[in-house]
């Protein structure tokens, strides 16, 4: 009687659990319940720029032969792109995150991780800038000192960085490799190089800049210089990671990167096909005759735009996607290396030519595009569809840059 009752209730269970399961699936490919909701993202200070095609080449004479802008039409995925250029106080955020990080490795402020068991650093501690024995390192030592004065050395401001090389992973013929194999390491030295103010220009009395323009208050929404391209990877990382803390267990995002040199043009345009200026003009002066942009109109007449050197991110009116200064005031890196040629091999869709060079590669396969013109350039420079390159370890006074973000999903503007 017992053995009937038991088999009894074991056939109940049994069928609980059946009829439950067919409750939530009924035998249909109905997908895994419970995944987690993406409602899309909207960052701080960026603008979308929505899905489309433009048609890249030059948008004036080729006045330098140079043959590098042949047209061609392509197709952009929508994205999200920084409505001005990094400014100096958001760079300052990056720089003060490294510096407290080593100053909490040097006086030991860790707390040990519930979930992985990892050491990592309690933010949550002060950290006792009194204490300048315990951080003696972080200083320069006292012969290097000027006027006596106990400053930051920041030469030792380094930040580690990496990245995912995609492309070797997907024409990877060993079935045996190792995922570490495709995850590329470097590190950069973070703070601004401010001697790019005298370095730049000889015989030109810019000193005052390179004391005052990266840490004075005056300067605080001007846009950023003396950043190399690996100064800049290492700044989109290192907003990725300080995102995806933020959102902790979220679904995660795509990473801030350098926007590629095709995305950078489509932005610039504002939406105006073949226009040759981001106000969507043949121009750059309105009808009242005032300059639109902040560049070099004229022969030793760098003041009558209304800067003289670089102006605020958010000067001048920006284009019809709200993006400020996407002509002018700084140069900005793209993610796209330089080739002469490469106009006639790019797909047509996406379009993205990088390269990521060694050390000991000829310097010409580390030459990166920059585009947009800056406050020391002739206006040819500014036009959306004029390319320009520079040395990615290379420094400049001119030379900023801008964040962008691949928008997942169906494009907003796509109905």
């Amino acid at each position: 009687m017992k053995k009937f009752i038991r088999t009894v209730l074991v056939l109940v269970t049994l069928t609980i659990i059946a009829a439950s399961c067919g409750t939530k699936q009924n035998g249909q490919l109905v997908g895994i319940a419970d995944r987690p909701s993406w409602n899309g993202i909207n960052p701080y200070g960026m603008v979308y720029i929505p899905s489309g095609t433009l048609h890249i080449g030059p948008s004036d004479q080729d006045v330098s032969k140079t043959y590098i802008q042949r047209p061609k039409t392509i197709s952009i995925q929508g994205f999200y792109m920084d409505d001005t250029e990094i400014t100096n106080n958001e760079w300052r955020q990056f720089v003060v995150w490294v510096r407290d990080s080593i100053a909490h490795n040097e006086l030991g402020n860790f707390r040990t991780d519930d979930i992985t068991g990892e050491e990592r650093i309690d933010w949550e501690m002060e950290i006792d800038w009194e204490d300048t024995e315990s951080l003696e390192s972080l200083y320069y030592d006292e012969d290097d000192r000027f006027a006596g004065r106990m400053e930051l050395d920041v030469r030792n401001f380094e930040y580690n960085y990496q990245w995912f090389d995609w492309q070797a992973a997907a024409h990877n013929k060993d079935p045996d490799a190792s995922r570490s194999s495709f995850i590329q390491k470097d590190v950069a030295n973070i703070y601004p190089d401010t001697l790019v103010w005298v370095r730049d220009f000889a015989y030109s009395y810019n000193e005052p800049f390179t004391r005052n323009y990266f840490w004075h208050p005056a300067f605080d929404d001007y846009p950023v210089v003396g950043v190399d391209w690996k100064m800049a990877t290492a700044f989109c990382y290192w907003r990725s990671q300080l995102w995806n803390t933020y959102r902790g267990d979220e679904v995660n995002t795509e990473d801030f990167r350098l926007p590629t040199e095709h995305e950078w043009e489509y932005a610039a345009r504002g939406g105006h096909e073949h226009a040759p200026y981001p106000w969507g003009g043949y121009y750059v002066r309105n009808a009242k005759g005032c300059l639109l942009a902040n560049f070099k109109p004229g022969r030793g007449n760098y003041p009558e735009d209304g800067g003289f050197y670089t102006v605020k991110a958010d000067a001048y009116f920006p284009n019809d996607y709200g993006l400020y200064n996407m002509a002018g005031n700084v140069s900005e890196w793209t993610n796209s290396a330089f080739h002469e040629n490469s106009y006639s091999f790019l797909h047509d869709l996406n379009p993205d030519f990088r390269y990521d060079a060694d050390e000991d590669d000829p310097d010409a396969q580390k030459r990166k595009v920059i585009r947009g013109g800056s406050w020391k350039d002739i206006a040819f420079f500014m036009q959306t569809g004029t390319r320009h390159w520079e040395f990615q370890d290379t420094t400049k006074s001119y030379i900023g840059f801008r964040c962008a973000l691949t928008f997942l999903g169906r494009s907003i503007n796509d109905f």
